[in-house]
């Protein structure tokens, strides 16, 4: 599944797994800030609103390379940007998530 279409419990998922650890359903950071908003903050994501779109754009670097991510809301743009500069744009999801 390709990181730009990732929602929900697939996208927190490979959050998860880029954490280092295992998805259980209490573990939502695109969609909790409480869980998500430390994750942008360490990794230095950059967030921008799209004003004719409604969509959200995140940026970011990890280790010289740039990652984008892009999405209904702040959280989702920056999960997906932060799953991509970890785990690449195309990664193989548990079945049950997809």
């Amino acid at each position: 599944m390709k990181t730009s279409e990732r929602t929900e419990f697939a996208l927190d998922w490979a959050v998860a797994k880029c954490e280092g650890g295992t998805w259980c359903a209490a573990y939502t950071p695109s969609t909790d800030w409480a869980q998500g908003g430390p994750i942008i903050e360490r990794e230095a994501i950059q967030l921008t609103p799209d004003e004719y779109t409604g969509t959200w754009s995140a940026y970011m670097t990890n280790e010289g390379e740039p990652y984008e991510g892009t999405g209904q809301t702040p959280l989702i743009a920056a999960m997906r940007c932060y799953v991509a500069s970890k785990l690449g744009d195309d990664i193989e999801i548990p079945e049950e998530l997809k």
